[in-house]
């Protein structure tokens, strides 16, 4: 998303994405537990830290290793002869339970444990701050390293307490104990009659202290906050509809990068709504409204459905805002609400195959998606566990598909398609990366049941991170 320069002359150049890291990797006809599915994946501000949520209410977190294990200064780095340019590597950190199966009385309605959506907070004191919500309850954590401390030893010098007088001692009678049938004995385990205390004349000549040690360090997650029904007290509401009508529903929300006052929320009617909360403290009013005009003659049974807009994602810079609904990307500038400056297509081949969609529920699958550091590509997920990854800087053509397996190359497909008229910085252009046949690129049909919903995109490399069922998979370019 740049106007012009070197930047935007190198971004023209398809990026080759490689594996990298595999965590949860499923052997051949492994049968995978629902509460193993993740459902949530977040890297943090600094992409030191990654978190993930499952259907089983757990969050679990990895840390970068590549930084630590090769840290110091380019000098240092230069006399090993080592180079700075390796791609980031993680490890598992730890895990813990975020939430439980809960059963709401007032509507009759079980609420499960999957985790929705995972939010990195502000560090503090080396410690680790996170959001988990469900679909009921948003809690507070704080994760950090705690020192196990263990009793080694005791300062005792017996030279100077023998000298003062006998050291305070206790004997044990050790003589045998006439025992019943039943295994008891009649008589009392101890003899407290025959245990001896004496003090030294003199007093006790110093105070004798146990020597604590920290041995190792483990980590502790803690619940510090839990917002439970937030909408009721804590969060104000916000709402689309009149007088108990539901017509519309918020699918999204997101905040300004760099400006806390404004917020950004997607609708289940292919809208988004920006609010300034410096003009309406309360959200009841916008201040720009983002949607792309209908062509009458193309409406059908399914426009509603597929127009429903299931994530957003402020560009780092927040001059952009990316959307997915089920058939494309959309890139919004936040200065011009007359449509999108760039939309890729991302399920076009789907659209004979709507109503079978439709019937097997696939045509509601919520899909992310996300923006590269740079601003100058994007990525969103497929069926058949593949990703699509688009260039959308000034006259790119970069449309790519790859499949999250440890050969994510094995489905590429490149289809370079002529940008249409440029409209302000960036081009007004409709990618689209495959036919629209209904199979992948090797001609197999798609696999519905298996589909790559959830991935993020390092804040600061061009590093993804992807959800396939349940196991994490790691791509750097």
């Amino acid at each position: 998303m740049l106007d012009g320069g070197e930047g935007t002359a190198a971004a023209t150049q398809p990026l080759e994405w490689k594996f990298s890291q595999v965590f949860g990797e499923r052997t051949a006809g492994e049968e995978v537990q629902e509460v193993d599915i993740i459902s949530a994946i977040e890297f943090d501000r600094t992409g030191d830290h990654l978190a993930t949520g499952d259907r089983g209410g757990r969050v679990v977190l990895f840390e970068r290793t590549d930084a630590k294990d090769h840290g110091g200064h380019r000098k240092d780095l230069e006399m090993m002869d080592y180079s700075i340019s390796r791609h980031p590597e993680f490890r598992y950190k730890t895990e813990f339970q975020s939430h439980e199966p809960e059963f709401d009385y007032l509507k009759s309605l079980e609420i499960e444990e999957k985790i929705n959506k995972i939010r990195w907070c502000q560090t503090a004191n080396g410690a680790l701050f996170l959001l988990s919500s469900n679909d009921k309850t948003i809690k507070f954590w704080k994760i950090q390293e705690k020192k196990v401390k263990k009793i080694c030893d005791f300062y005792v010098d017996l030279s100077r307490a023998m000298g003062n007088g006998p050291v305070v001692c206790s004997s044990m009678s050790t003589s045998s104990k006439p025992c019943m049938e039943n295994g008891g004995c009649n008589e009392s385990p101890f003899d407290y009659t025959s245990i001896e205390t004496s003090l030294p004349s003199g007093g006790i000549p110093s105070l004798c202290l146990p020597v604590v040690n920290s041995h190792e360090t483990s980590l502790v997650a803690k619940c510090r906050r839990i917002y439970a029904h937030a909408h009721d007290y804590h969060i104000n509401s916000i709402s689309n509809n009149r007088c108990n009508s539901l017509t519309e529903v918020i699918t999204s929300a997101e905040f300004h990068p760099t400006h806390c006052n404004m917020l950004a929320y997607s609708s289940s009617r292919g809208s988004i709504r920006l609010i300034d909360m410096r003009q309406s403290a309360l959200c009841d009013t916008h201040s720009k409204l983002f949607e792309e005009q209908e062509v009458p003659a193309s409406r059908s049974f399914f426009t509603e459905i597929i127009a429903s807009i299931s994530d957003i994602k402020f560009a780092k810079d927040g001059r952009y805002i990316l959307s997915r609904d089920y058939m494309t990307l959309k890139l919004w500038d936040i200065n011009m609400d007359s449509g999108p400056v760039a939309t890729f297509q991302v399920h076009e081949n789907l659209r004979p195959k709507l109503c079978d969609l439709y019937e097997n529920d696939s045509i509601f699958d919520k899909f992310e998606c996300c923006l590269s550091g740079d601003g100058l590509h994007v990525a969103t997920g497929s069926y058949s566990n593949m990703f699509r990854v688009f260039g959308c800087s000034e006259g790119s053509t970069e449309a790519t598909t790859l499949e999250a397996s440890k050969n994510p190359m094995r489905r590429q497909v490149q289809t370079p398609t002529r940008p249409s008229k440029s409209l302000g910085p960036l081009p007004r252009v409709l990618r689209r990366g495959a036919d629209t046949s209904g199979v992948d690129v090797n001609g197999s049909a798609f696999d519905f049941t298996t589909k790559l919903l959830h991935l993020s995109w390092h804040p600061t490399e061009n590093l993804l991170a992807c959800a396939a069922s349940n196991s994490l998979y790691m791509y750097y370019a």
